[in-house]
């Protein structure tokens, strides 16, 4: 059996950055990792809360956080902004006051910045959201994973791959089903690879989604 790791640690400082930039003494540290996770978290649960319901996802693709001494700048790259803004003239106003209570944090400003992507359908989170849909909507998993790939196509990707895992169908034994389009080279490290893991609660159990998306290979040095 080949050794599992995380597509994006072992890119790490190649073709990958990290998603939060701050420094903090060794016995600071836990605590600047649990501020991260509040703040994704308070974003996650206000877009949950405000989008509109006709959506069905938020969109979100990741989350970037930096940390100075007196500043807290977090930068949402979303694919559909219009699910966090229209008809909200204060939304952005509102997310900040939120994160900032949930914080506790007096001597820092907090600043919150939307990136528009051009091409959500090339993100894996968005994709996993769209077929975590699906499936709740008691959708086929076969259907739901073709269609996901088929979103794909409008974008510049170079292959794809979809896992998911569970009591799929509501099935008593769990098991694997996977599909996958174009090259997908997990071991080439100069190779760019977008990951995430999402996990869906549905009434048959817990189903964990997988996507690796091959974006584009970087040439030697």
């Amino acid at each position: 059996m080949g050794q599992k790791i995380n597509p994006l640690g072992f890119r790490l400082g190649t073709t990958q950055s990290h998603r939060s930039f701050w420094f903090a003494q060794t016995k600071n540290y836990s605590v600047g990792l649990q501020e991260d996770e509040k703040i994704r978290n308070c974003i996650k649960n206000y877009v949950q809360k405000n989008r509109r319901i006709s959506s069905g996802f938020e969109g979100i693709a990741r989350i970037g956080i930096q940390k100075r001494i007196d500043l807290i700048q977090v930068i949402i790259h979303i694919g559909f902004p219009n699910l966090l803004i229209e008809g909200q003239t204060r939304g952005i106003e509102e997310l900040q006051m939120n994160v900032q209570k949930e914080l506790h944090s007096v001597n820092r400003r907090l600043n919150i910045a939307i990136t528009r992507i051009e091409k959500p359908y090339g993100q894996p989170n968005i994709l996993a959201e769209y077929i975590a849909l699906q499936l709740k909507n008691r959708v086929s998993f076969r259907k739901s994973m073709k269609k996901a790939i088929e979103l794909t196509e409008q974008t510049d990707i170079k292959g794809i791959q979809v896992q998911i895992a569970g009591r799929i169908d509501g099935k008593e034994i769990a098991r694997v089903e996977w599909i996958r389009e174009g090259r997908v080279p997990l071991q080439t490290i100069r190779a760019k690879i977008d990951y995430c893991s999402y996990t869906i609660r549905t009434i048959y159990g817990v189903l964990g989604i997988k996507i690796w998306i091959f974006v584009n290979e970087f040439g030697y040095l």
